[in-house]
């Protein structure tokens, strides 16, 4: 699929564009008009250098001359060959002196600018039309000025629009940070964390997203708590009535005759199947309703040895829990007291239910979670990965709903933790472990 760029990404390439753009067309434009200054630049001083040539040509041939004749040669001071020619010519086109142009140009002989294929020349000439000289300047050390101040120009560009992306870059993330800012403030709210957003710290192009998001959450909250509301008044409400029919149903088991003990034991049962299942479909009721994150910190230890102790004075855990907690352990979690005791209850209830009778339960608690380790036969690995489903049971004989794994499973991924299951445990040859790290 696809990966959407980042709008940080999308502005500095744009931005860096447009201003690339634009340089790059101030630089042409710039390029344009250096040709255009150059050219009058230099056909100025072509112009006054011939200009003042012919001045002395025509003083030098009225001195000379007799009877109106011209001198074959006129002889005036050279020029830098490098850049500019002249030649001294006659009415009839005859050359009368030159410098570094042997050849006649091939120009007519008329005042003004004319051009070749490699020269820009001008034709000065005196008032009578005897004498003409031409000056010609060498297009070529035109094009290479021109090629040295566009380059001049060009070359401070190719620094600054690397130097440009990276500014730009630094302003579009300091301009988009609380955008950043007001979505990780989203992201991190959920089920446990529906606190408003605090909208005073941000620009008010984004005060309307976080209102409406604010609102979202205080419905979001209110149906929330209903639902929580509505879950433990029904868990009430059902545990009521089915303890009232198994006690019935027990008293009824000490008073009818023998012949009927066995059908009214399969009632009592049924009853305490029913009033476990009750209570796994409500926990899981509860789950589904997010009821793990807290939004303080708590302290969980106690919780644990709540649970555990509740557990060794029932007729399934008595004498079978080895709780082991590491020196200096605390478990202080943003997690909901009632969310864990659930959690921890239901693995231990599996482990005890699922492992050989008076077997040992092994609890080990550190800084990162909590580990639960029971005996039982090896469970292959496909199977192991089916246990967090609902309704899913593993290779046992006992009693159960198949709802346990999946309730822990889920609210460990509320309180943003980790669920995983080995069998058998690191370092043994037998035995099923239960790992949530917190």
């Amino acid at each position: 699929m696809p990966t959407t760029a980042s709008m940080t990404r999308r502005l500095a390439i744009a931005l860096t564009s447009v201003v690339a753009v634009f340089w790059f067309v101030a630089l042409g434009l710039g390029v344009y008009v250096m040709q255009d200054e150059f050219t009058e630049i230099f056909d100025s001083g072509v112009q006054e250098t011939a200009e003042r040539l012919l001045q002395i040509v025509a003083r030098d041939a009225s001195r000379d001359g007799s009877g109106g004749e011209t001198r074959t040669a006129v002889m005036i001071p050279a020029l830098n060959s490098q850049y500019l020619t002249y030649q001294v010519r006659d009415r009839t086109g005859r050359m009368l002196s030159q410098d570094g142009a042997p050849e006649p140009f091939a120009v007519p002989l008329a005042v003004g600018f004319s051009q070749t294929a490699t020269h820009r020349i001008y034709t000065a000439g005196t008032a009578d039309g005897s004498l003409f000289v031409q000056v010609a300047d060498a297009l070529e050390h035109r094009s290479e000025a021109l090629m040295e101040g566009g380059t001049a120009l060009l070359l401070p560009l190719l620094f600054l629009i690397p130097g440009s992306i990276f500014a730009i870059i630094l302003v579009v993330r300091a301009t988009l940070s609380p955008v950043a800012q007001l979505r990780d403030e989203i992201h991190t709210k959920d089920s446990g964390n529906l606190a408003p957003i605090d909208e005073s710290a941000l620009p008010k192009e984004l005060r309307a997203i976080a209102r409406s998001v604010n609102l979202l959450l205080a419905r979001l909250k209110s149906a929330l708590e209903a639902e929580r509301e509505f879950t433990s008044n029904s868990a009430h409400e059902l545990r009521t009535p089915i303890a009232g029919a198994l006690a019935q149903t027990q008293r009824l088991l000490s008073e009818v005759p023998p012949g009927f003990r066995q059908r009214t034991a399969q009632i009592e049962r049924a009853l305490l199947h029913l009033g476990r299942l009750a209570e796994k479909l409500l926990q899981m009721s509860r789950a589904e309703a997010g009821i793990a994150i807290s939004d303080e910190r708590q302290d969980l230890l106690p919780v644990l040895m709540v649970v555990t102790q509740d557990l060794e004075r029932s007729s399934l855990g008595a004498g079978r829990l080895d709780v082991h907690v590491e020196a200096g352990t605390t478990l202080e979690r943003p997690i909901r007291a009632d969310a864990f005791a659930i959690v921890l209850r239901n693995l231990l209830e599996n482990a005890l239910i699922h492992s050989p009778a008076r077997s040992r339960v092994r609890v080990h608690v550190d800084l990162n979670g909590i580990r639960v380790a029971n005996e039982s036969a090896v469970i292959e690995a496909d199977v192991l990965a089916n246990l967090t489903k609902r309704f899913a049971r593993g290779p046992t004989e006992a009693s159960g709903s198949g709802l346990g794994l999946a309730i822990v499973q889920r609210l460990v991924e509320q309180m943003h933790g980790q669920l995983s299951i080995a069998s058998p445990p690191r370092g043994q040859i037998s035995g099923f472990e239960v790992e949530v790290r917190l």
